[in-house]
């Protein structure tokens, strides 16, 4: 399960970059009340961390176990 939450989080962070790189236009940071507000800074962190968890995963012996 967390690794389904981990995989969602991390598609909706790289939808984001690609919105600021393609159109400059920040997808969180207009939901959430612009880039430096409190709450965009904790989903960008939660984004963070499922990036941080998913590439562990990547790198882990986890996938070899499977």
């Amino acid at each position: 399960m967390i690794n389904r939450i981990a995989s969602i989080l991390v598609t909706i962070g790289a939808i984001n970059w690609g919105a600021i790189g393609l159109l400059e236009f920040d997808i969180i940071g207009s939901i959430f009340g612009g880039t430096y507000f409190w709450t965009s800074k904790i989903i960008y962190v939660i984004i963070g961390i499922a990036g941080l968890y998913c590439a562990y995963l990547i790198f882990s012996d986890y996938n070899n176990r499977i």
